[in-house]
């Protein structure tokens, strides 16, 4: 395995030191959902409510200004951990809202001979805000099919995007597949034909190094929580002169440049396209929580990640009537791993595992077209994370052995 020293991690984790159903050991295997969180990142909470707790970017006394330059700091750490400018960082409260705020503000923008590009892995967050838009303006939705191994089929790429294609939405990893989406093919045909490129890195930007500028493309977006940050915190990246060009989403305090009874003109983003009080608790949280991960390592997680995921594909592999739903090897994929076991429902597997102290997704995992197109209705859902290692993996090898005897499989 890798160099992690799991063991210390976990002692940073407050949660892994209770017990689960009747003191059994926590195994949590849904860090796709919505990770654990360090007792740093708590600690930044609980000291700006402490400490610092005031209207950041409103008022001119002392705690006002701690509160801003709190959560103005966290603004540079997240610039720094996607190698963006600090300008280019908008907060919002989740990633779902990070797309809706690109679609409403796409609106004046597209017209019924445009076309928008998604896929059919695509997370409902990025799908559905894309249907609306189409919806709203008359353009035309297509989309990258999947193949039976679960990746996306790009053979009629110079058909899907075309030069009325004004978006290509992506995601960069699959939340139910583990995919991970070939970008610079993508990438290279959406700008050759002058169409932004807005990329889903909610399951990637926790997992593995992210560079906006490397990866070439216009939007990003993620949420905190899935990156041992807060709820209630996501992220928008833009490129500073596309987010100059787009319209606000969100009208109030805070986004204005001037104001009179009649009309109102913008602050310069990011300020145009954060209304409002902001999350500055959750802000300063999310700063912590990216120092941490920045702290462990980037590299070091994703390989870890990549050896644990591999070691967990074969111990499923060998197990007979378990079924991957997915690429059935590491490469071009990350730590996330669906499957049906026979003909155990995947809600009554989870469960049964439940019952053992062990957290897995179980359903459609927000990606119903995908569940449809490869013809399971649901599937149980295993997502590692750093604080992971192979006790986790086994544990979960033994609960879905049980699983079966329970059932009367066996």
């Amino acid at each position: 395995m890798s160099k992690l020293d799991v063991a210390n991690i976990r002692k940073d984790f407050p949660i892994f030191t209770r017990t689960i159903r009747d003191g059994k050991k926590l195994v949590y295997l849904d860090s796709g959902a919505t990770s654990q969180k360090p007792q740093s990142v708590i600690d930044a909470e609980v000291n700006f409510y402490s400490k610092n707790n005031a209207a950041a970017h409103r008022g001119a006394h002392q705690l006002a200004e701690e509160a801003t330059e709190a959560m103005e700091s966290a603004r540079q750490i997240v610039a720094d951990f996607l190698g963006s400018d600090v300008d280019e960082i908008i907060f919002t409260k989740s990633a779902t809202e990070s797309l809706n705020l690109l679609a409403y503000s796409y609106t004046s923008l597209i017209t019924k001979d445009d076309s928008i590009v998604v896929t059919e892995m695509e997370h409902h967050a990025n799908l559905i805000p894309w249907q609306q838009l189409a919806e709203r303006t008359g353009a035309t939705l297509k989309w990258f099919e999947v193949d039976v191994e679960g990746r996306l089929d790009l053979s009629s790429i110079d058909q899907v995007i075309t030069e009325d294609t004004k978006i290509v939405a992506i995601t960069h990893q699959s939340n139910v597949l583990g995919t991970i989406n070939p970008l610079e093919v993508i990438v290279a045909r959406a700008h050759e034909v002058g169409a932004v490129v807005v990329l889903d890195a909610c399951q990637s930007v926790p997992h593995m190094p992210i560079n906006v500028v490397d990866l070439n493309i216009d939007f990003l977006t993620f949420s905190g929580h899935k990156a041992v940050g807060p709820t209630g915190v996501g992220v928008l990246w833009g490129r500073s002169e596309l987010l100059e060009m787009l319209p606000p989403f969100l009208f109030g305090g805070s986004m204005i440049e001037n104001v009179t009874m009649t009309s109102a003109t913008w602050a310069p983003a990011p300020r145009k396209f954060e209304a409002g009080v902001p999350n500055m608790a959750q802000i300063v949280g999310l700063g912590a929580a990216l120092n941490y991960l920045s702290n462990i390592g980037m590299e070091k997680i994703y390989l870890h990640e990549v050896e644990l995921g591999a070691y967990l594909i074969k111990r499923l592999s060998a197990l007979e009537g378990l079924r991957i739903i997915g690429p059935q090897h590491m490469e071009g994929r990350g730590g996330t791993v669906s499957f049906t076991f026979g003909d155990i429902h995947p809600h009554d597997l989870g469960q049964y595992l439940d019952a053992q102290g062990i957290a897995v997704r179980t359903g459609h995992h927000c990606a119903w077209p995908l569940t449809r197109k490869l013809g399971v209705p649901a599937t149980t859902r295993a997502s590692l994370y750093f604080y992971n290692d192979e006790s986790d993996v086994d544990a979960l090898v033994d609960g879905i052995i049980g699983a079966k005897k329970y059932f009367g499989r066996s």
